[in-house]
């Protein structure tokens, strides 16, 4: 390794017992028998467990197919990369001559997965606790983006801003069906992006509610292609 992992601890805010446990967790397969394969799948786990149990405290109005698609842009390969790049993971990284040749140190699997193997190597080195803080702590400012994006503006306003940012039309919303009684009504409304095919639906006591349930099934189609 070209920097001592020492320092990476430091950034993490985590004072390793252990520290074989961190040097295993930045060693990639490409450089022996002894890596980061396993601790990398138990960070996977733990990684994944901590977001969405952040996101459902933060979110008690969110649907489960709305906290599984957060959790993915959280903690999807180009975020953790990105994250990895932040701490300069790849500094410390140890890897094999091939490896070394063609640039693993940047490349976003490696990051990523060594990223999931040091925290995993957390866990081990200090349990759940601690672990947790430390993911926390790391992911905080992306989730704090997260509730400044959601938080304060409707789903019919947000599509719109998305929309207008890349310079696309703003969608249609077309009734398709109006039920219930008179007293009780329920409607059901479409959402239409023209310039791509794309329809969702949503429903609602009134119009308006429809609307904005079906501008949110639009958001939360486009934003996580």
């Amino acid at each position: 390794m070209n920097a001592d992992p020492r320092r990476l601890a430091h950034a993490l805010g985590h004072s390793f017992q252990r520290q074989d446990l961190l040097e295993q967790g930045l060693t990639h397969r490409s450089a022996g028998p002894v890596n980061n394969e396993r601790l990398e799948f138990l960070g996977d786990a733990l990684i994944g467990f901590i977001i969405a149990e952040a996101l459902w405290e933060r979110f008690p109005e969110a649907n489960e197919g709305t906290l599984s698609r957060m959790r993915a842009s959280l903690v999807k390969r180009e975020s953790l990369a990105a994250l990895a790049r932040g701490l300069r993971l790849g500094d410390y990284l140890r890897l094999g001559g091939g490896e070394l040749r063609t640039g693993g140190h940047a490349r976003d699997s490696i990051l990523a997965d060594a990223l999931e193997a040091v925290l995993g190597a957390v866990y081990r080195d200090a349990g759940f606790g601690t672990a947790r803080a430390v993911v926390m702590d790391l992911f905080a400012d992306r989730l704090d983006e997260t509730s400044a994006t959601r938080s304060g503006k409707d789903p019919k306003t947000r599509l719109q801003e998305w929309l207008q940012s890349r310079r696309r039309p703003l969608p249609d919303y077309l009734v398709l069906s109006i039920g219930g009684d008179q007293h009780d009504q329920i409607f059901h409304v479409a959402c239409v992006l023209a310039d791509a095919d794309v329809r969702t639906q949503g429903e609602g006591s009134s119009r308006r509610r429809a609307e904005q349930a079906a501008a949110q099934a639009m958001l939360e189609q486009i934003e996580n292609v």
